[in-house]
């Protein structure tokens, strides 16, 4: 067993992954203290955001922003229920996006961070959290067969090179 997670490591590729790690990190770590701000003072916040829309219940809307926020940053953080996390984030700031254009147009310095978060929560949402999140210990331990084991990558390798080389030759 611990000369196929050497050999994994070795072998495979992990920039994706450790890119969406730092993603994930980053995105939850530096998005977490908006929400414990808002949490704060939600009376401020409701006044400042949430009424200017004309939504209904500003409070409860308020709490579910910062909520979002918090539990969201914490799910990507450490990457359980980590699409779950990054859907919350996303809706969050999609209404962040569309109450900073009502009220101040289309200001970059406004919407350059907005939709920053946006991104990397829509990136997450595409792409998964990768290897280094609880999700996949968690999709290892119920799936066991769906692990792949050095021998099976090089054999799928070595396929694809064969169709390749099939492909260049029929030309």
């Amino acid at each position: 067993m611990c000369s196929v997670v050497i050999r994994a490591i070795l072998t495979r590729p992990i920039a994706g992954d450790l890119g969406l790690l730092l993603l994930r990190v980053f995105t939850g770590a530096l998005l977490i203290h908006h929400g414990y701000e808002k949490l704060a003072n939600i009376e401020n916040f409701a006044d400042a955001f949430v009424r200017p829309l004309h939504l209904p219940f500003p409070i409860l809307l308020s709490y579910v922003a910062a909520f979002s926020e918090v539990i969201g940053s914490w799910l990507l953080i450490t990457g359980l229920l980590t699409r779950m996390g990054a859907l919350a984030v996303a809706g969050t700031i999609s209404v962040a996006i569309y109450h900073a254009i009502v009220t101040a147009g289309f200001n970059i310095y406004l919407l350059e961070l907005l939709g920053l978060y946006f991104a990397a929560a829509v990136a997450v949402l595409a792409c998964g959290p990768g290897v280094f999140s609880i999700d996949e210990l968690i999709a290892r331990r119920l799936e066991p067969d769906m692990q792949f084991s050095a021998a099976e990558d090089t054999d799928f390798a070595a396929g694809e090179a064969a169709v390749l080389e099939e492909a260049v030759a029929s030309r």
